[in-house]
């Protein structure tokens, strides 16, 4: 007898597979016993189905394995699909052979939803914790997210790059980086790809990266992470009301794909996936400053909206929207003033139920601009000669943006701690599983 190979997932069972047979693989969730008839659910990676094997009917090398099935024990099954007006989902199957693929122990934490689980035990086993249904959702989605991007991207003419993680400075010049013995030299991991995106603008034009970047703050919050998945896009010929446009269809685009998707399955969780309304509001940064202030929170006009501060104007606008025109001296050296008031910037954040998700903005295309940007922010030009350089070949006006994937994630599935959307995360305190 060979190993069973599985010819169907869970979801493609429907009432009109009646009388056909399939061989499902799995693993066992719960086992019913009722004398006569036993039940066992099997559950993969898209979903469950009951198996219903009666004394009489199922093979005897079947029915007498049934006792000693564990939870979670991995089976493949062959069977009859058989339509059914009493089983929930319309469908069973009535197993002719089950093969047990390999054995489980009793499980360190409950993934039953019988008992409550903290969330740092449960990241300690994760690879079992993953073994959830809301997990298995979790991630399912992510993916669906991830191809949303893609896709509306590649529609927009974009191509896909792959720039390095290893890298000899700051490409932002603020935050903290991680440090890497490079051979005989230091090195660091990338807190973003924003000089090498912007420098291939000169040549593709109009590019994305979806990849991991490093940041060694010293954050201890629900909402940071030090290693993350950065979604980076940097459009040649363009500003940044153009690229905020693009951003809106992605945001669209991914809820619009969530929904329709998986947007049932979430709603058992109480989870309401509501694809947002374009365009998106805009409001500047002196006025986001003025409804604060109207709301008890006053902010001095060149300190940044705190988390706090975000939470109340989504409270006021409901909606997703972008802050517009922060002042020059709040961002990166590369943003570029508005030509009319060069003490604001031609910048954005996109802010989704209280959460920042994406930051972008046009950027100097002119290098005695860039290199007197740099000096103001402390920063020696010298540093940045290879990035500099291709500002002397035709350098076109950019302009770009870098949202987090998993902020986007946690704000659409509506968790209170981004650690539930990382498969393994990375935290100030947590370098393993």
């Amino acid at each position: 007898m060979g190993p069973l190979r599985k010819t169907h997932w869970t979801k493609d069972l429907t009432p009109e597979l009646d009388g056909k047979e399939v061989i499902l693989t799995g693993w066992v969730w719960d086992i019913r016993d009722l004398g006569n008839i036993k039940f066992i659910l099997i559950r993969d990676r898209e979903g469950f189905i009951q198996l219903t094997i009666k004394r009489g009917v199922a093979p005897d090398s079947v029915w007498s394995m049934i006792p000693s099935l564990n939870r979670e024990d991995a089976i493949a099954v062959k069977g009859v699909v058989r339509a059914s007006k009493i089983v929930k989902a319309g469908i069973e199957v009535f197993p002719s052979e089950i093969q047990v693929i390999a054995k489980s122990k009793a499980l360190p934490i409950d993934i039953w939803g019988s008992v409550e689980t903290d969330l740092d035990t449960r990241l300690k086993f994760r690879s079992i914790d993953l073994k959830r249904p809301f997990n298995l959702l979790i991630f399912r989605v992510e993916s669906e997210t991830v191809r949303a991007i893609r896709e509306t991207l590649y529609g927009r003419d974009f191509i896909e790059v792959f720039t390095p993680k290893i890298i000899v400075t700051s490409t932002e010049g603020g935050a903290e980086l991680f440090t890497v013995q490079y051979f005989e030299r230091i090195a660091y991991l990338a807190q973003s790809p924003q000089l090498y995106k912007e420098e291939l603008t000169a040549s593709l034009e109009r590019i994305f990266e979806i990849a991991p970047a490093y940041r060694a703050e010293k954050h201890n919050t629900n909402y940071h992470l030090n290693e993350f998945i950065s979604v980076d896009i940097e459009e040649a010929f363009a500003d940044y009301m153009d690229v905020m446009e693009i951003l809106e269809d992605v945001i669209v685009n991914v809820y619009d794909r969530v929904s329709r998707l998986y947007g049932n399955e979430l709603a058992k969780y109480g989870i309401e996936v509501k694809v947002p309304k374009r365009p998106f509001r805009k409001i500047t940064y002196d006025e986001a400053l003025d409804i604060l202030s109207k709301r008890g929170l006053r902010i001095n006009w060149g300190e940044d909206v705190p988390k706090n501060g975000m939470e109340i104007l989504s409270e006021e606008i409901v909606e997703p929207f972008f802050i517009i025109h922060f002042p020059t001296d709040l961002r990166a050296f590369y943003t570029k003033p508005l030509d009319s008031d060069p003490k604001i910037s031609e910048s954005f954040d996109l802010v989704i139920d209280g959460l920042e998700i994406a930051s972008g903005s046009s950027r100097i295309h002119i290098k005695e601009q860039l290199m007197d940007a740099l000096k103001k922010k402390g920063l020696n030009p010298e540093s940045f000669e290879n990035h500099l350089m291709i500002y002397d070949y035709g350098m076109p006006p950019h302009a770009g943006w870098g949202m987090g994937l998993y902020r986007l994630l946690m704000v659409l599935l509506k968790r209170s701690n981004i650690r539930e959307v990382v498969l393994y995360p990375r935290d100030r305190y947590r370098l393993e599983p």
